[in-house]
């Protein structure tokens, strides 16, 4: 961008994204607008996630040491929930927001030193900010089926509640120890053996660990898609539960216990290296496995879209330590991908397609878009008759 905007002085891009005086909230608004227009729809997913950035010293915007999982261990970094809105395949990023740790929020100059908005400035979780980030999604418009995350935000039953409280279909990944009951289970009156009459209901069976719930469960071989090497499989077995994530009461000699929640679907997934994870579906009781297996594993869409953001667009070359600097970045990237994204599928409608979603942008695909738009002249005008002259843009086979 910098060699066709601002040749010979890439500081005033950098001054422009970084300082300069414009307000990014329309832009921000239009991308949101497009991406649905692009891929919104009914059978639509919205992935919700993390990106990390790696990052040295302590003065850029919301670095601190924290668990990155693209390095799968705690590193010294920035971390921005993402929104990535996907259908067939085919994902285009909503949102980036700077998650800011305690370090962060606790230390008021730093705040300013960094420009960090007032409404901003408070402590926020990262299911808190994907819940307010949904929310500007919902009123902009942009259509979609299901809600689609990690064990990181599965976790928090705010988060759960939060998305059926706004009337969402939704599947999180949660960790094999988390509490669930038998879908039929009951509350009761505790019969007191001594002291006063309880006054409060208790459930009739106790809660259990998700994997001790589908320990006895028939497990099934499932293929829910195709990948590059084949049918992808997996065994996965699925029931029907109670999450104990309801208010919390004292069950008998067992302390303080969460009652039995709302209904989804627990659902396990071994995998061929032996590896079984566990996830939370509010989906329909009448959903079959397939379907179930489908929802969960469409979150790996957004993975490759973080890859290329970083890879092909610069996500992680920002070179400023402001707020508005760094989500200005990672806004004109956005902006960028979902351009790429629009002429991959112009390309895709144009070739005949006896069955499946338009193809996924490749890599190289991506960098000869790039290559192609840069190097690209612009039009000049013939100084006696004034009509346009187009010349060829100059062709570069990038390797595969």
């Amino acid at each position: 961008m910098a060699e066709r905007l601002a040749p010979g002085d890439y500081d005033q891009l950098h001054h422009f994204i970084a300082t300069g005086v414009w307000d990014a909230g329309p832009l921000e608004r239009e991308l949101l607008v497009q991406a649905d227009r692009l891929v919104g729809g009914s059978d639509a997913v919205l992935v919700i996630d993390d990106i990390a950035i790696a990052k040295k010293g302590t003065h850029s915007v919301g670095v601190a040491a924290q668990y990155a999982s693209a390095l799968g261990k705690t590193a010294n970094c920035q971390t921005l929930v993402s929104l990535t809105l996907a259908r067939g395949e085919v994902p285009v990023m909503l949102t980036l927001r700077l998650f800011l740790p305690e370090s962060w929020t606790s230390d008021a100059a730093r705040l300013k030193r960094a420009g960090v908005p007032v409404e901003y400035q408070t402590p926020r979780s990262k299911p808190e900010i994907a819940l307010a980030e949904i929310d500007r999604a919902m009123a902009a418009g942009v259509r979609f089926g299901c809600v689609l995350a990690d064990a990181g935000y599965g976790l928090s039953a705010p988060f759960r509640q939060g998305l059926t409280a706004r009337r969402l279909a939704w599947a999180v990944g949660i960790p094999r120890h988390l509490k669930v009951y038998p879908v039929d289970v009951k509350l009761i009156w505790p019969v007191a053996g001594r002291g006063r009459p309880r006054k409060r209901y208790i459930p009739d069976i106790l809660s259990s660990a998700a994997e001790d719930m589908l320990a006895n469960t028939k497990w099934q071989n499932v293929s829910w898609r195709s990948g590059t090497k084949g049918r992808l499989k997996a065994r996965f077995a699925a029931v029907r539960v109670r999450i104990a994530d309801g208010p919390p009461q004292r069950i008998k000699d067992k302390g303080q216990q969460h009652l039995p929640g709302e209904e989804a679907w627990l659902i396990g997934e071994q995998r061929t290296s032996g590896e079984k994870k566990y996830y939370l579906a509010k989906l329909p009781a009448t959903t079959d496995l397939r379907t179930l297996a489908a929802t969960i594993k469409a979150r790996w869409i957004c993975e490759q879209a973080h890859q290329q953001l970083k890879e092909e667009l610069g996500l992680d070359h920002f070179e400023g330590r402001s707020w508005q600097g760094l989500h200005r970045h990672a806004l004109m990237t956005m902006i960028a991908y979902a351009f790429l994204q629009h002429r991959r599928l112009v390309q895709a409608r144009r070739k005949k397609r006896i069955n499946g979603p338009p193809p996924q942008p490749s890599l190289p695909a991506v960098r000869q878009a790039i290559v192609d738009l840069i190097l690209r002249p612009p039009p000049q005008a013939c100084p006696y008759c004034r009509r346009q002259i187009r010349k060829k843009s100059q062709q570069i086979n990038l390797p595969k």
